[in-house]
């Protein structure tokens, strides 16, 4: 085949994979339920978040999870966090009984991850020595998706390892190919410095591992329930 044809060829291949993910607004009638379908049949799909977009699967199925760190090419050393729908299944997968009586509910859902200990053995892509990183958007339609699942969502942003995050699903059309959906509900954030990232692992300490959005409502948060910043 001559060369010129085998590029037009190449490019007609490129165009065709990066148009494969069927992209869904988020206030379509059957939105919610294509996003559970697809997730209970072990696939990875891009949803909005109350602060980027993000890839999304099931929490419990370690198929799909490594399918997401390829589409992103992120290290397997790097766990993602898990996304509920309620405050209460948290207490499902992570120790809570250390933490101050409502602080959970004070801040989430919101704009932050909470690093716990697991209460369970956890697969490496979710757990780093002992502990995961949980999530609650303040965001119907991801939190609808794990209701809707009866099960808690891997979560990571929609973008390839060490490209800028996306806060419109157009800004990680490089992976659509590699999607079957990708649910489209705008601009997320005007921020692309994602979740503030907190530890709460010890009882009556708090550590912020990234500032993120949320940073000084956060620290408001923790000092009012008398938690001491820990710095290592």
């Amino acid at each position: 085949m001559p060369l010129t044809n085998r590029i037009v060829k190449l490019v007609k291949h490129s165009a065709k994979l990066n148009a494969m993910a069927e992209r869904i607004p988020i206030s379509g009638a059957n939105a919610l339920q294509s996003g559970i379908d697809l997730l209970q049949t072990g696939n990875v799909v891009a949803v909005p978040t109350d602060t980027l977009y993000g890839l999304a699967c099931d929490a419990t199925n370690m198929e799909a999870i490594h399918k997401m760190y390829s589409i992103k090419c992120r290290n397997e050393s790097k766990p993602v966090a898990i996304c509920f729908g309620q405050i209460p299944d948290i207490k499902c997968w992570t120790c809570t009984d250390h933490l101050p009586s409502k602080l959970l509910s004070t801040l989430l859902p919101g704009p932050v991850t909470l690093i716990l200990n697991s209460v369970s053995k956890v697969d490496k892509y979710l757990c780093h020595q002992g502990k995961i990183g949980v999530r609650i958007p303040n965001y119907n339609f991801i939190r609808n998706l794990a209701v809707g699942l009866g099960r808690p969502l891997a979560l990571t942003s929609a973008n390839l390892s060490n490209e800028p995050s996306a806060v419109t699903c157009t800004e990680f059309k490089a992976i659509w190919g590699k999607l079957p959906a990708v649910f489209d509900g705008g601009t997320t954030h005007s921020s692309r410095e994602g979740s503030t990232v907190i530890d709460l692992s010890e009882k009556g300490l708090y550590r912020i591992v990234r500032p993120g959005v949320a940073f000084k409502d956060s620290i408001d948060v923790l000092e009012r329930f008398n938690l001491k910043a820990k710095y290592s």
